[in-house]
């Protein structure tokens, strides 16, 4: 499918990383297109996008007017890249954090049937690199406690190194998706888990940014953990009445059966 398949890097103030990314996923994919997705930033990098796109005909740029977000970004890049009649479309960061090396993993999981792959720190052979141990033991605790309220079955459902097929995202309402902090990537996975699709993990290595400042802050897991909080009492408290209204009628069923057998 690589012939087929754009990969989607949004990029805010990355300039010390862009050369470095879209060179790694050039070398180990020489097949698939890339777009980077600059918000306006300020230390030249949507200027360097345009000059890698000049010289590379699978490189292109979109550029928006200001920061507004990563899902912004790739909401702009799944429309462009659904536009342009791309089958798979990918998510990876520009930091490096995803390795351009494993992307191929992703992409052989497509074509084994799959219809989202999540690149996985948590499954068996996914591997963290310079993280602070408190930082790993409340990314993975989190997902733990995410996998448990909304009983999805998806050990990485924070993860951003993603592949989808076209089909999928066709079918996603993106005005609906969270806002709050960076919990649209679980909101994206339990709705392409709620619709049926095919969701498939594979083993990565993530190693933390060398180059440049995190975009995360503080509110990511206060903000993250109340919305999914919500979420799965919400998910319980259906699944409660689902149970309640098929008890119902197999105890009304029984009764009838009971009564006709003894001719009440």
């Amino acid at each position: 499918m690589s012939s087929q398949t754009l990969v989607l890097i949004p990029t805010y103030n990355e300039v010390g990383n862009l050369p470095l990314i879209t060179s790694r996923v050039r070398a180990s994919n020489p097949d698939v297109d890339i777009l980077i997705i600059d918000d306006n930033s300020p230390d030249g990098t949507g200027d360097l996008a345009d000059e890698l796109a000049s010289g590379d005909d699978h490189i292109f740029v979109l550029h928006r007017e200001g920061k507004s977000g990563l899902l912004g970004a790739y909401i702009a890049g799944f429309h462009w890249g659904l536009e342009r009649h791309y089958d798979i479309l990918v998510e990876m960061d520009a930091d490096g954090s995803h390795a351009p090396e494993q992307l191929h993993r992703l992409l052989d999981e497509i074509d084994q049937g799959a219809d989202m792959v999540i690149g996985s720190r948590y499954v068996s052979g996914g591997e963290v690199v310079n993280w602070p141990r408190h930082r790993y033991l409340l990314s993975k605790g989190g997902n733990v406690y995410i996998s448990v309220a909304l009983g999805a079955g998806i050990k990485d459902m924070t993860a951003g190194y993603r592949a989808f097929r076209r089909e999928v995202l066709e079918q996603v309402n993106f005005d609906e998706l969270s806002r709050a902090g960076y919990i649209f990537q679980v909101d994206m996975a339990w709705r392409v888990n709620n619709l049926g699709f095919d969701i498939r993990e594979v083993p990565i290595t993530f190693t933390e940014r060398e180059i440049g400042e995190s975009k995360l802050d503080g509110s990511f897991v206060k903000d993250s953990l109340l919305e999914v909080s919500k979420w799965g009492l919400t998910y319980r408290s259906e699944q409660v009445k689902a149970i309640a209204r098929e008890s119902y009628h197999l105890i009304a069923h029984e009764v009838k059966k009971w009564r006709k057998e003894h001719y009440i």
